[in-house]
């Protein structure tokens, strides 16, 4: 009894966690309107990627997905900094809300991270958020590439809580302001926060700094600017 009374709540757990990432994306947050939204079902073709043979759409479990096949990279930044970077095509953006799930697909212990990038001018000009597991000065913090070799603009000690698992990753930025929110699995708590308006307008990304991840259900929420 006890059994399949754990059954019967395990699948429903999976129906509901199921039905919710097929539930279509809200018209709009914190008062941005959805720009851009990828779930990869119809393949790639938006995203612009620093190395091709480091990247690959695939389906797992019927579900497609897009992801880093290699830690290592044939992409050399001109300043050190993320080298899998994959950009969303023909778009730059000022105020956001990118939102995004993502999945470690290798265990590498105090390394496993994602990036994602905003407010991207050019290679050596942008900023991007450093989901490392564990943090130091060049992990897990909030970073600027401005002509030189990557700065963190937080002094975060808070591990990332990586697993083998799907993980939700959530992006504010206002430029005006200068404010950077970046959270991961909890919607309400910040995992990292920063001030900074170096830079405005500019292209939005996903990645990793040197590990493995798939990405999926892609939003973005800001006003459309064409590039």
């Amino acid at each position: 009894m006890i059994c399949s009374l754990r059954g019967g709540v395990l699948a429903g757990l999976s129906l509901v966690l199921a039905a919710a990432e097929a539930a279509e994306p809200p018209a709009e947050m914190n008062g941005l309107p959805l720009l851009f939204s990828e779930d990869f079902e119809k393949g790639r073709d938006a995203w612009e990627v620093t190395d091709e043979t480091s990247w690959t759409h695939r389906v797992v479990d019927g579900n497609a997905v897009f992801g880093i096949n290699r830690r290592e990279s044939d992409y050399k930044p001109p300043f050190r900094s993320a080298h899998h970077i994959a950009l969303i095509r023909d778009v730059e953006v000022a105020d956001f809300v990118l939102t995004f799930r993502v999945r470690s697909t290798k265990d590498t212990g105090n390394h496993r991270d994602c990036c994602i990038i905003f407010n991207h001018q050019d290679p050596a000009h942008f900023y991007y958020a450093h989901l490392g597991a564990k943090p130091d000065p060049a992990s897990g913090q909030i970073m600027i590439v401005n002509a030189a070799p990557r700065t963190p603009l937080t002094e975060n000690q808070k591990a990332v809580p990586w697993t083998d698992d799907w993980h939700q990753v959530k992006v504010v930025r206002e430029v005006a302001s200068g404010r950077i929110e970046v959270f991961f699995d909890d919607m309400d708590t910040p995992q990292l926060s920063a001030v900074d308006t170096t830079f405005g307008r500019g292209r939005i990304g996903i990645g990793s700094f040197d590990d493995m991840n798939d990405f999926d259900d892609i939003r973005l929420y800001a006003r459309a600017e064409l590039k």
